[in-house]
């Protein structure tokens, strides 16, 4: 048997040590994208779960108590996104109806609409942050593996010609490595590709939920306005009897 066929290391560290500094360097950028993945990954996961679960209880607390006592509702969950868009059009309410009382009430309605989506806008960014990364490693370690693939062949076949021989100890390490890199790369993609797809969809599903609660609170600020430009006007409208005097 021939000696360096047993002494020829092809586990992951042995390929890993063996490999060329180029295919090294591919090989460490690919885990180290793997990781960095990994923890976006948790990252998003445990957020989005963490908003679904502090937007229901917002929901039902609020809807469910009493309707006028806003503040309050704010106050229990002030740091939910849900919360926030509320909030962005509370303040918008103070100052655009109760400051501005000439003001129209389509104005009034625009305003407020405006304030809340904006304030939808940056909760979400919030959320879709670093997904970007996903969809870099998703979309280029498979190339990223390739390119260590391709080098690692080469090197198989320059050791060949230097050797002058095509003994399975002189070939397979570099096919090895070559193999090892798409392996890291791949390893590194699928994950990347699955999550961003689920997390994409998630914040999809908080986007929708976000949106309605928008348009029935903003339907909410359309009655209180209807309703308080109603009892203005019978105020102005009003004239006391003579027996009243």
């Amino acid at each position: 048997m021939d000696e360096s066929l047993v002494t020829t290391d092809l586990s992951l560290l042995g390929l890993f040590s063996e490999a060329d500094l180029v295919v090294k360097l591919v090989m460490l950028g690919l885990m180290i994208a793997s990781i960095i993945s990994w923890a976006i990954i948790f990252e998003k996961l445990i957020l989005i779960k963490l908003v679904n679960r502090n937007a229901i209880k917002f929901y039902r607390d609020f809807w469910s108590s009493n309707i006028n006592d806003i503040d309050a509702a704010y106050r229990n969950s002030r740091n939910n996104p849900m919360a926030k868009i509320f909030n962005a059009g509370i303040k918008e309410w103070n100052t655009t109806f109760k400051i501005h009382k000439n003001m129209s009430i389509e104005g009034v309605k625009g305003r407020i609409e405006k304030a809340m989506n904006v304030q939808m806008n940056i909760e979400l960014d919030k959320l879709e942050k670093k997904l970007l990364f996903l969809a870099s490693v998703g979309s280029t370690a498979p190339f990223i593996g390739l390119f260590g693939t391709v080098y690692g062949i080469m090197n198989s076949f320059s050791a060949i010609a230097t050797s002058k021989s095509t003994n399975l100890t002189v070939v397979a390490p570099g096919i090895a490595e070559a193999l090892f890199a798409t392996a890291i790369g791949l390893f590194a993609a699928i994950p990347a590709v699955m999550f961003y797809n689920k997390i994409s969809s998630d914040i999809a599903r908080v986007t929708s939920n976000l949106e309605n609660f928008s348009d029935e609170f903003i339907n909410y600020f359309s009655r209180q306005i209807d309703a308080q430009m109603v009892t203005e006007d019978v105020d102005d409208n009003y004239q006391p009897d003579e027996e009243e005097y």
